[in-house]
Formats: C-alpha cells, sequence, structure tokens
C-alpha cells in the first residue's frame, strides 16, 4: 500500500480547493467577479431607489434625514418579499440585534443549571433559510426567463436576407433576459410575382422585459399577418395601429416602429415612422437625411391617421435605423451617448461593411458605457445599397 506524505495531503487540499474556487467563480478573474459585483449592486440600487424621495424637507436635521432615507430603502426591501418572508426577516433582524442570554436555576437537589441562548446563531439560521427561498424563486423564474428568451430568439431574423442592391446588417442587447425592441427584414408575401418587395421593420414597445417582449410578440405577428394581405403600406401600418389599440391598455403599452417596403427594381423605399426615432439616409455625398414621415406611435388612437414618405436607395446610401437604447445609453458620469457620436461613427465608417459597422460602433458603445449597467433595449440595422 502506497505511503501518504505530508507533501501529497497538502497537494491535494490545494487541488480541492482550488476546484471549488473554479466551482464557484465559474472561472471569473477577481476583476471581472468585481465589475460584476458592481454592474449587480448598481442594478440594485436603480431598483430601490425608484421608491425612496431622498430630498430633505425644509428644517429638518441631517440625522433625523438620514434614518428616514435609510428607512425608506429598508422598507422598498422589505415590500418586495412576500407577507410570510417578511415576517421572517423581521425576527432573523431582531434575533441578529438581540444579544444572547443565560439563565441559571437551582435544582431540588441543589444543583445549580444554566441554560444558554445565542439568538444570534438562529437569527443567521433564518436570514439563511430566506435566502434559500429567495434562491428558489430565482432559479424558477430564470428558467422561466431563459424558455422566453428562446421562444423570442425564434421571433427575430438570426441573418439578413439577401435582397437585391442591399447590404444589411442587424443586432439587438436586451436590457433584461427578454426585450421589447422588434426587428426583421422579410420578403412581403402579397407581392407582384417577379417584382417583389421587402418589408422593413425595426419597433420598441414602451417598457422592458416580459410585459414589453410579450407585446413584442403581437406585434410580429400581427405584422406577418397583415402583410400577406394586399394594399398599401399606409393601409397595413392603419391595420396594425388598429391591433394594436385592442391590446395596448388604453394606450399605456403603445409601440414606437418604422416601417419601410423596399422596391429592388426601382430602389424605392416608401416609409411609415409612427412615433419611433428617425432613421438616417446618409447620402454617398455625405448628405445626412431624417426619415420622420408617419404618424403617432401604434396603440395610442385607433383612428390615428399616417402619411407615406419616400426616398431613392442610390448606389454608396446607407440607411441606418434604431432604437432609443442606442443613443440614450449612458456612463458612469450619466452622459448619453448621443446621436451625433453615432453620426461620426457612420460618417467615418462608410467604406466598411454594414457588419464591419455595426461591430465597430456596438464596440464604441461599450468603450463608452464601460461597467455602467443597460437600462434599455438596444436594436440597430444597418443597410447599404450597391
Amino acid at each position: 500500500m502506497a505511503q501518504v506524505t505530508p507533501g501529497m495531503k497538502k497537494y491535494g487540499f490545494a487541488e480541492r480547493a482550488q476546484s471549488v474556487w473554479q466551482r464557484v467563480t465559474e472561472g471569473m478573474q477577481l476583476s471581472e467577479l468585481w465589475s460584476q459585483f458592481r454592474t449587480d449592486a448598481q442594478s440594485s440600487y436603480r431598483l430601490y431607489s425608484k421608491e425612496v424621495d431622498s430630498t430633505r424637507a425644509a428644517g429638518m436635521p441631517q440625522t433625523k434625514h438620514f434614518f428616514h432615507v435609510v428607512a425608506q430603502y429598508f422598507w422598498a426591501i422589505v415590500e418586495k418579499l412576500s407577507p410570510a418572508r417578511r415576517v421572517l426577516l423581521l425576527v432573523a433582524l431582531a434575533l441578529v440585534i438581540l444579544p444572547g442570554g443565560e439563565w441559571e436555576w437551582t435544582t431540588r437537589a441543589g444543583t445549580a443549571k444554566v441554560f444558554g441562548l445565542d439568538f444570534h446563531f438562529y437569527g443567521g439560521l433564518l436570514l439563511f433559510a430566506l435566502l434559500i427561498l429567495e434562491v428558489g424563486d430565482r432559479v424558477v423564474m430564470k428558467r422561466d426567463l431563459q424558455i422566453a428568451k428562446e421562444i423570442q430568439a425564434w421571433l427575430l431574423p438570426a441573418n439578413p436576407p439577401e435582397i437585391p442592391g442591399l447590404e444589411i446588417a442587424f443586432t439587438t442587447r436586451p436590457a433584461n433576459t427578454v426585450a421589447g425592441d422588434y426587428y426583421d427584414v422579410f420578403a412581403r408575401p402579397c407581392s407582384s410575382p417577379g417584382g417583389g418587395t421587402f418589408l422593413i421593420a425595426i419597433a420598441d414597445v414602451a417598457g422592458k422585459s416580459v410585459p414589453a417582449a410579450m407585446l413584442m410578440a403581437t406585434f410580429q405577428a400581427s405584422l406577418k399577418t397583415l402583410s400577406a394581405t394586399p394594399g398599401s403600406l399606409t393601409e397595413l401600418v392603419s391595420r396594425m395601429n388598429q391591433y394594436a389599440c385592442s391590446n395596448s391598455q388604453n394606450g399605456r403599452r403603445f409601440t414606437t416602429a418604422f416601417i419601410a417596403e423596399f422596391d429592388p427594381a426601382t430602389r424605392r423605399l416608401v416609409y411609415i415612422n409612427a412615433g419611433h426615432n428617425d432613421p438616417i439616409v446618409r447620402r454617398q455625398s455625405g448628405l445626412i437625411e431624417r426619415l420622420g414621415t408617419g404618424g403617432v406611435p401604434l396603440g395610442i388612437m385607433s383612428d390615428a391617421a399616417y402619411e407615406a414618405g419616400e426616398v431613392t436607395m442610390q448606389p454608396g446610401d446607407w440607411l441606418v435605423a434604431f432604437t432609443d437604447g442606442v443613443v440614450e445609453a449612458e456612463n458612469s458620469a450619466q452622459q448619453e451617448y448621443g446621436e451625433q457620436r453615432f453620426l461620426m461613427m457612420l460618417h467615418s465608417g462608410t467604406m466598411l461593411t454594414p457588419a464591419m459597422l455595426l461591430q465597430s460602433v456596438m464596440l464604441d458603445l461599450d468603450r463608452f458605457v464601460g461597467n455602467t449597467p443597460q437600462h434599455d433595449d438596444i436594436t440597430c440595422m444597418l443597410l447599404r445599397a450597391s
């Protein structure tokens, strides 16, 4: 039988410790862990601070104001829990604060008995039990959101279609697991044979996460369904608006959208801007045109009228469509990325392919934002006429 030396024991312990550390950190470096912690902490602060009024009332002492703000944060956290878990948390905190106690009594036989109780231990145990319950909920929610993310990915195109006279690139980044942004480029089914047109769409549902993602799915379904019926682009958008009004909770869940129809034979682009950020046409000469013709966002007024605009895409012209998450992305100083910086990237990259320019824009956006949490969905689409 081989003899185990002290050196072998030390190596075995170090190896096991490294294995545990790798399992806990998933191979992330300390700088990456710290960056992730900062991002999580900033996201949590934004969540709770929405319910806190930190304005100091006139005449209120500084100390009293401080404890008033702390109390608001405390209740902002507690009220996120279910009533039963709130009670569990309050009991646990009380036990942690209370000092441990010892009780002594004498039996009939004259023997002294001492009974001690460590409240801190039981308070920590209750906090650990609460943590387990919350982690369990998070795991279930994360699994459901992952399924929702996969379903949403099926609704969005993975690769741009081949369109004569156009090169296309697009990307999206949700602020949460699922997004309320939508983009698509597809052949319109009711186009005349041999002279087919293509629909180009980008949209942004008011709000974020699951509610916005659900409405995004209804937008996608209505666009695909209604585009298969004959009619002009104006008629298509009007019908989509009527459908959106039936699902918008009296206008609270509206959708901004840019929908265009491109005819490769004539290079004619007919478009309607329904309250969306104005897409940009950058001519080969460097001239900038903004596509703002249209109407109000979808889902606000069922009888809203929409007007179509028209441009012709000449070789070398660019069409840039995006959601407000691009230009309103903030850095740690709460400065916005802005449309001017976005345009500078566009002007400097006109010799690149749309895919390469889009990658450059996203890298520049990452450099600008740094570790600041993303507060809105980001979607961008670049098209170049050839």
